[in-house]
Order: structure tokens, then sequence, then C-alpha cells
């Protein structure tokens, strides 16, 4: 087993038994969510160990070679996103053993929720979508899905039956709203339990936002 990817840890109980495993978009880092906790207004009943991983720095294309936090290096900001999906493939890899290293913590998978925005919603789909685990639930926050035509029925899936909810702006410059739709679309068809939800604001996260996610996740971890 390679070394596990640092993280920040944010832990509502000294004895947790759920985690959240949120990942960061582009160029930022593990910190980017961590002051979202308090907000979140989780039931004083859950006890819940938030996990932010840092992306590896790696060089991104589109950004001029610059290097970076990234999950994966992005060669074309098209529609279609050309992508590597080699580095796909790893941090979905890597994210795979921060699953495996909660459930070695006494954590059951059932117990944990993957939440990513942008390139790190992209890692939690793949993550969730090729994992062996039940998870808890899967936020898929301003992000796409990439090989949406791999993607297997929900029949076949361990996470077939688990909750995915998808958060998007409408007026998102930089991963445009049919890119959600699209994903929406492709995991209903397949019998995915998606829920989809739209608010009017740019690439980020809004107030009324943060409210949904707060219900979503005191109702999945209940």
């Amino acid at each position: 087993m390679t070394e596990l990817l640092p993280s920040v840890l944010v832990e509502t109980s000294d004895k947790p038994d759920a985690a959240v495993i949120w990942l960061h978009g582009l160029g930022s880092d593990g910190h980017d969510f961590e002051s979202l906790v308090p907000a979140l207004s989780l039931l004083p009943t859950l006890k819940v160990r938030f996990v932010f991983p840092h992306a590896p720095r790696r060089p991104v294309t589109v950004n001029g070679g610059m290097m970076m936090r990234a999950w994966y290096d992005i060669y074309e900001m098209t529609l279609d996103r050309k992508v590597d999906l080699a580095n796909i493939a790893e941090s979905s890899y890597q994210i795979e053993q921060l699953i495996q290293n909660q459930m070695d913590q006494g954590i059951a998978p059932n117990r944990i929720v993957l939440a990513g925005f942008s390139q790190g919603g992209v890692i939690a789909y793949q993550t969730a979508l090729q994992s062996k685990h039940v998870l808890a639930g899967v936020l898929a926050l301003s992000t796409y899905l990439v090989n949406a035509n791999e993607v297997v029925e929900a029949d076949i899936c361990p996470n077939g039956h688990t909750p995915i909810l998808i958060h998007h702006g409408l007026q998102d410059p930089v991963v445009a709203p049919v890119l959600a739709v699209q994903a929406k679309d492709c995991l209903l068809s397949k019998g995915y339990s998606v829920s989809y939800q739209t608010y009017n604001m740019p690439h980020s996260v809004c107030p009324e936002q943060v409210q949904d996610i707060s219900h979503w996740l005191n109702t999945v971890l209940a």
C-alpha cells in the first residue's frame, strides 16, 4: 500500500462513526472546504470525521503547464473535456485507499460519504462507480462525469442504489451546466438513485446550497 494522501481532518466528535471524504477543485487544497463544516449544522447525534485530502501537485496543460494541486491534467477546456485518464485512475485509487483507511479505523463503508467539487467531483464519481464498497452517498458539486459510456447498470454496481446528489450553478462559466445534466441523465438512464438541484450561482458554493447539503448529509448519515 502506498502512502496515503495528506489530508486536513475535522471531527465533530472524539469517537466518529461516520466519515465525509471531500475533494477540492483544481488549484485549491484540502483547506478549501474546511471552514464549511460548522455551517453544515449537522445533527448533534452525528459523529463525523471530515477528511479533506490535498491533491498531488502536477503540471496542468490548460494553465500553461503550471504546477498546481490537481487530481488530473486537463488538455483542453472544450465541452468534451480532454483529460488525462491515467491521472484520474491514479487519483481514484488514492481515494479508495482513504476509504480503506477509514474502514481500518472502524468506520463502515455505508457510513462514508464521498463529496467533490469540480475536478474533485469527477474523482468522487469515478471512485464511487468503481468501488467494491457500498457507500452512504455521493455529493457531486459543479462537476461532470468522465467516460459516461463505461458506466455500468445500477443493478451490477455496488453503489447502484447509493444516493447521489448533483448540485450545479446555472451561471457556471467553468463547467457548463449541460455537463451536469448529461451526468444526471446518464446515471438515471442506468437506474442510479440521483437527485439534482441547480442554483443561481457561478462556479462556486452558495448559502442556500449549504443548507441543502446539510439536510442531505443529515439524512444519509442519520
